[in-house]
């Protein structure tokens, strides 16, 4: 339950969910993140009427939006005063109520036709992708790594950069308050939301960014990761500096990239700028950017493998302490 609200709050959020239509959106956006074409296809209204619908539930708080390329997604709000109230409306709707039930069904309808399209995109990609797995130490060994480089100390939230198919998100989804992922690539995202969605994960969501201008507050995340994303970047050490201004004081950011190698075909076929990273670069990047590296090891391709590639994590933690409630330099 949210606590007192300014009379302001609760009388714009209550005149905004009083009519059935935007009461339905509500609903639907407390289940997924959704287009103004998928309500339009679930609640079978004009896409103007639904739109305008939108537009007076943003302004009441109510909802978020985020933009897409031609695409705007809109999904519950997660924080305000508004948000809780919005919670706790969607709390009241009984599940097995017609109008409800029938509203949720044609929403899994619509999240099936998105995980058919994405499963033709991996398929189409597959065959690349498997080939590049193949040269680099094992995936199911690198995930080891990741969760017990965090293992030491529980986070909240968690935000993922290049998060591609969303796969860390997936990973820590089940311990986390809060997710979120960023990528550039719209393909990579319909994969990433098939994924979540597919794993009930609700409360981690994925968006289209620019990992060198991240439209998210400072101090926002206790951890950030970046994995397997520098090597195609320009300026890595700019990346990592965006990545350390939104962790919060005593936050860790996670790095999982190649070790140096020579496979230089991964440059002129597959858009790799740097071909991996030596310790001393990423330590200077890390260090520039006011984090202390706590943690760095390889792990190497299993022997017998087609493997030529090491995989490499550093942690990093901020410098700033997190003390009762205050913030102090260490």
């Amino acid at each position: 339950m949210p606590g007192p609200l300014a009379f302001e709050t609760m009388h714009d959020a209550l005149r905004a969910v009083a009519e059935g239509t935007r009461l339905r959106i509500l609903a639907l956006l407390a289940e997924a993140e959704l287009t103004v074409s998928d309500l339009t296809e679930i609640l079978r209204q004009s896409q103007p009427r639904i739109s305008r619908h939108l537009k007076l539930l943003a302004e009441a708080n109510l909802i978020e939006r985020h933009r897409e390329g031609a695409w705007a997604f809109f999904r519950i709000a997660e924080s305000g005063d508004a948000a809780g109230v919005a919670r706790m409306i969607v709390a009241q709707l009984d599940p097995a109520d017609p109008i409800v039930s029938r509203d949720r069904e044609r929403l899994a309808a619509v999240r099936e036709a998105r995980a058919a399209a994405a499963q033709a995109y991996f398929r189409e990609h597959a065959a690349e992708w498997d080939r590049i797995r193949k040269l680099h130490a094992a995936d199911e060994a690198v995930e080891q790594a990741i969760v017990k480089a965090l293992a030491d100390k529980p986070f909240r939230s968690l935000l993922d950069l290049g998060t591609g198919t969303g796969r860390m998100l997936e990973l820590f989804g089940p311990q986390i308050e809060r997710g979120l992922g960023i990528d550039m690539s719209l393909d990579m995202l319909l994969l990433a939301r098939a994924r979540l969605e597919r794993a009930g994960l609700r409360h981690c969501s994925v968006r289209q960014g620019d990992i060198y201008d991240l439209s998210v507050p400072r101090d926002s995340f206790d951890v950030v990761i970046i994995h397997q994303v520098l090597h195609f970047l320009d300026d890595g050490a700019r990346a990592i500096r965006e990545a350390a201004r939104v962790l919060a004081p005593s936050g860790r950011l996670l790095i999982v990239d190649f070790a140096p190698h020579e496979l230089e075909f991964l440059r002129e076929e597959h858009a790799h700028r740097r071909l991996g990273f030596a310790p001393e670069t990423m330590s200077q990047w890390l260090a520039a950017a006011g984090l202390d590296v706590t943690m760095h090891r390889s792990i190497a391709p299993e022997r017998g493998t087609e493997g030529k590639i090491a995989v490499s994590l550093w942690l990093a933690q901020d410098r700033r302490l997190r003390i009762a409630g205050r913030q102090e330099v260490a």
